[in-house]
């Protein structure tokens, strides 16, 4: 998970030679909506239990629970996105510096769910053949014990279903930078709703679908939704100059040469006219 946040961010801003600064713009874009989107997330969990907001019939509890979950993300996550481009990344208008801007907000999740799953699997391996009841109280003792022989007794495989995930949500997260990019230069705000639309609905079905299937089934909805991504990529790419030839060339006469600048009149006028002061 780590790995691909870091080496798409190389892969791109190498064949683009575009820097590393959009990536880094990207994942400071995912961090800040996260310091909203969470606490709300928190706050919103809370004012359902506490009664204060009507709960949906229980039959209705998951798909609730889903839409609210994806649409939550993609609200915050999409008009952060649109926040960066307007105000932050201005000079991000072409496919190429959007899906770099992309990269960074899809890796940095990558790899902060590295460093988390990283973290989980040292914990675990600190504990593999201790004594628990040494180490963990006795009221908590049998909980920790299942949760450790669970995480040990899973198939090497199914451990790197968090890895293909990230594939997908990455790949997801660059449809959804290209997708707000045409706010602006299309100039319509249907751009940013319809990432936010495509945002929660891929949320919320693969949260659903790993809720009452089991997560493989899951993944395939995700693989699936990747193909549409990687479509929508394809039909959004517009023609873009050679990076090396964006900056247009300076051309200097030297003696001899034919003159492209005009001619002057180097009067008295001019040239106090032209003095720093």
């Amino acid at each position: 998970m780590i790995a691909l946040g870091v080496g798409l961010g190389f892969l791109l801003t190498h064949k683009f030679a575009i820097g590393w600064r959009l990536w880094w713009i990207g994942a400071a874009t995912f961090i800040l909506s996260q310091i909203g989107h969470i606490p709300f997330n928190i706050a919103v969990g809370f004012l359902f239990r506490r009664g204060i907001l009507p709960s949906p019939p229980e039959e209705l509890n998951l798909a609730f629970t889903a839409l609210f979950l994806g649409l939550s993300a993609g609200v915050w996550e999409e008009c952060a996105r649109y926040a960066t481009f307007r105000w932050w990344a201005v000079d991000a208008r072409t496919w190429r510096k959007a899906l770099v801007l992309g990269a960074g907000h899809g890796g940095i999740e990558a790899i902060l769910l590295g460093v988390i799953v990283l973290y989980t699997y040292l914990q675990l391996l600190a504990l593999q053949g201790v004594d628990l009841a040494k180490v963990i109280s006795p009221d908590r003792l049998e909980i920790v014990q299942e949760q450790v022989n669970a995480y040990w007794s899973l198939p090497w495989y199914t451990t790197l279903l968090g890895a293909l995930e990230r594939i997908f949500a990455i790949i997801t997260q660059l449809t959804l930078s290209v997708l707000v990019l045409q706010a602006f230069v299309r100039r319509h705000i249907r751009w940013l709703f319809l990432a936010i639309i495509w945002h929660g609905m891929f949320n919320a079905v693969a949260y659903y679908i790993a809720r009452i299937w089991g997560p493989y089934l899951a993944e395939l909805a995700l693989a699936i939704g990747m193909l549409l991504d990687i479509g929508v990529l394809y039909l959004l790419r517009q023609p873009e100059p050679d990076p090396l030839e964006e900056a247009p060339l300076v051309s200097i006469t030297v003696a001899g040469s034919q003159k492209m600048l005009p001619d002057l009149d180097e009067s008295q006028d001019n040239l106090d006219h032209s003095r720093y002061n």
